[in-house]
């Protein structure tokens, strides 16, 4: 690899580098040289921005987390327009790209990572607990114009349709699952 050389948004490169690999084959095959030969770097710039494989990982996830913040944020703005069911399941295939799912493989493949992750997740599985928030947030909306019933347990909602989200598109070989398969889901789900 070239030395020398000015390298632009470096971790966003690594990150997307590691989704990549991720994505095509696997969590045991997610190793720093598999990043940096992905993003066409040396070895040694990984270890330059981060202190170790699994700091890069939790960065990785956490920065991902963060983009959820966009997705709740579009999820809030759709509050009392089209039907709760729709938008939760537009939502959900939002969420579950192959990118969600392979990470939330990872965080259940490497325990060092799920470690390191504990200070700022006791509990759950990032991701997976920060999307729930995101769609009790939304159901706890929804519920105050009405559009759910009052007694509408949101938080047990969210886990149960984050879940079954997440079990309708994990391990596919043959793509997401169809727009349909989620709203039969969120339909069955949502209290009437």
């Amino acid at each position: 690899m070239p030395t020398g050389i000015a390298l632009r948004d470096v971790r966003e490169q690594l990150f997307a580098a590691a989704e990549r690999v991720l994505v095509r084959s696997g969590a045991a095959a997610l190793t720093s040289r598999a990043v940096t030969a992905e993003a066409g770097v040396a070895k040694g710039v990984l270890h330059r921005h981060f202190a170790d494989f699994d700091a890069f990982l939790a960065d990785l996830v956490r920065d991902r987390v963060t983009r959820l913040g966009a997705q709740a944020a579009a999820l809030r703005a759709t509050v009392g327009t089209g039907t709760v069911a729709g938008n939760v399941t537009t939502a959900l295939l939002d969420l579950f790209t192959s990118v969600a799912v392979a990470l939330v493989g990872l965080l259940i493949f490497r325990d060092d990572l799920r470690a390191r992750l504990r200070e700022s997740y006791p509990a759950g599985v990032p991701l997976l607990t920060d999307a729930a928030a995101m769609i009790a947030g939304y159901l706890a909306a929804e519920r105050e114009r009405g559009r759910l019933p009052a007694g509408a347990d949101v938080d047990t909602l969210a886990l149960t349709l984050i879940g079954s989200g997440h079990l309708l598109a994990a391990g596919r070989s043959d793509g997401p699952p169809a727009h349909a398969e989620v709203l039969r889901i969120v339909v069955t789900v949502l209290p009437r």
